[in-house]
């Protein structure tokens, strides 16, 4: 079958993508989440990188830049108050903590693990490049952490439906069905 396709013009640039939250700590110790996208991987031999990119001057992303430390943890469907609060709060002034959550320190790198993640990187900056106002960062995991309820096969084998994933495309999403967009969850 072939699919009947228009031109819309380069403004839409909608790309599915896996959201997560990245963690780091302020330069005062306290921990800093924000919900970042545009996250894929590559591989430098033997090794899988994270590929991180952010724009902007947020706080994270300062915070990466400083330390060369970070968490990237999967956000589920039940997560979604959570990561619509840390992307419409700011962290440049002030601890994001009006809403309950836990964290717990990683054992290998310096930076804070949500405790409601089901999958968890742990990351350690091995290059940056700078694209205008966008800084990404390739990234050596240095250990992956998950549910421990999760299967996982000598291969790998993760059924990721497990895992509850949100997907973003300009709107929330999980596996088959629409869940809101941005600011749809969190209520100021």
């Amino acid at each position: 079958m072939r699919v009947k396709r228009k031109s819309i013009g380069t403004h839409y640039s909608m790309c599915v993508q896996p959201t997560f939250i990245i963690g780091t700590y302020n330069e005062n110790g306290n921990p800093d989440f924000a919900p970042i996208t545009w996250i894929s991987v590559t591989c430098e031999g033997e090794d899988y990188l994270l590929v991180v990119s952010m724009y902007g001057t947020k706080q994270t992303k300062q915070n990466i830049v400083r330390t060369k430390q970070l968490s990237v943890n999967l956000v589920s469907t039940d997560m979604l108050e959570l990561v619509d609060y840390f992307g419409s709060t700011s962290g440049k002034d002030r601890w994001k903590n009006d809403i309950s959550y836990s964290y717990t320190v990683s054992e290998y790198v310096h930076a804070p693990l949500l405790d409601s993640s089901r999958w968890i990187y742990e990351c350690e900056v091995s290059e940056v490049v700078k694209t205008g106002e966008s800084d990404t960062f390739f990234c050596r995991i240095k250990n992956i952490q998950i549910d421990e309820d999760i299967k996982v096969g000598d291969t790998f084998e993760i059924d990721l439906v497990e895992f509850k994933p949100v997907i973003y495309s300009g709107q929330y999403h999980s596996i088959g069905k629409n869940l809101g967009k941005i600011g749809d969850f969190y209520k100021k």
